[in-house]
């Protein structure tokens, strides 16, 4: 049971980024605090607001939109793009209202123009996979019914273009991304009227039982090394399975073939220190052998999230280009 009472000291337990703890005798505490307790920049140039997606589990998301567009009639403005940022944290940790995820939505719904929905989804261990998996699926289903409401919902639907949907996830948000991608299929038919036009995976969190080279050479000084990787990973794959579990392991023994299954386009960006880079890499180069629409771009000397770590940097500026122009290349202008 979760719970945010101390326990016994003594009692041993393993830790994610300082904010949860589980204990030897299945204890969980969770901190109310962030991992990344960093100030949030509002400029105001920026509209949000918070919506309930899933009443049955209490399920929020978060919506962005540049704040221009508040004040211009529809008649007179073109609508923006929807973009999906489905937040990391190893399936176990993180949430829409943490800092370092809202300001790089603010600077999501500004530099690319777009509106952005930010869902959080249930954690593990107290809700392991396929939990998460069920919850970003909610969360689009709840999009398609927003598109298709009687009485909509006009803060979104009067700048939102429901035909050009892009669906981003950063770690574990990237794999919820792609298997978004692949239980939806190229064209996203089932959330008709809702049209599905890419993916962007940002350092997918994808796993195995055999180590990926750049998992074995686990640097130390990684900001995501193999010692909090196997941590996420036990804490939130199903118990009794492993990391081949097809929704950890992309080409695991159990999973299914993604050789005949059709891809919308997908980006995939990884850092080049970043310990999920070769696994990243491996995922790119196979679907796009398959005859999918694949773009792998990876930073040189960049680490896991630098493009949330450090918004402001170089590379996280250029990300934003690359991401932009896959947007305008993707996109429909009907």
């Amino acid at each position: 049971m979760s719970q945010n009472t101390a326990i016994t000291p003594t009692l041993p337990y393993e830790e994610c980024r300082g904010v949860l703890r589980v204990y030897s005798d299945g204890s969980i505490v969770r901190s109310p605090k962030p991992s990344f307790d960093v100030p949030v920049h509002d400029d105001g140039s920026v509209d949000w607001k918070d919506v309930v997606f899933d009443p049955t589990n209490q399920l929020q998301l978060r919506l962005y939109k540049p704040a221009a567009t508040t004040h211009t009639p529809s008649s007179l403005s073109k609508k923006l793009p929807i973009f999906y940022y489905i937040h990391g944290g190893g399936f176990c940790i993180g949430s829409r209202a943490w800092p370092n995820c809202q300001n790089y939505c603010f600077q999501l719904a500004s530099q690319l123009q777009c509106v952005v929905v930010a869902p959080d989804y249930r954690l593990a261990p107290e809700h392991r996979l396929p939990a998460a998996m069920d919850d970003g699926f909610a969360a689009m289903k709840w999009l398609q019914a927003i598109a298709e409401a009687e009485d909509p919902d006009t803060w979104l639907t009067e700048v939102a273009d429901f035909g050009n949907v892009f669906v981003s996830g950063d770690s574990a948000g990237g794999n919820i991304a792609h298997n978004l991608a692949v239980q939806l299929g190229a064209g996203s038919v089932e959330l008709g009227p809702v049209r599905v036009r890419g993916y962007v995976l940002l350092a997918p969190f994808f796993g195995g039982t055999v180590l990926a080279r750049s998992e074995a050479e686990d640097p130390k000084e990684a900001f995501l090394n193999w010692e909090l990787i196997d941590r996420f990973w036990r804490l939130s794959i199903p118990i009794g399975e492993d990391r081949d579990h097809p929704l950890v392991n992309p080409f695991g023994p159990n999973s299914q073939s993604l050789e005949e299954v059709a891809f919308d386009p997908i980006l995939v960006v990884v850092g080049g220190s970043d310990l999920l880079k070769d696994r990243a890499k491996d995922y790119a180069n196979r679907l796009k052998n398959w005859g999918n629409k694949v773009e792998y771009v990876e930073f040189e000397g960049q680490q896991h999230g630098f493009f949330t770590i450090q918004p402001s940097s170089q590379p996280a500026k250029e990300l934003m280009l690359i991401i932009k122009r896959f947007i305008a290349q993707n996109s429909t202008c009907c």
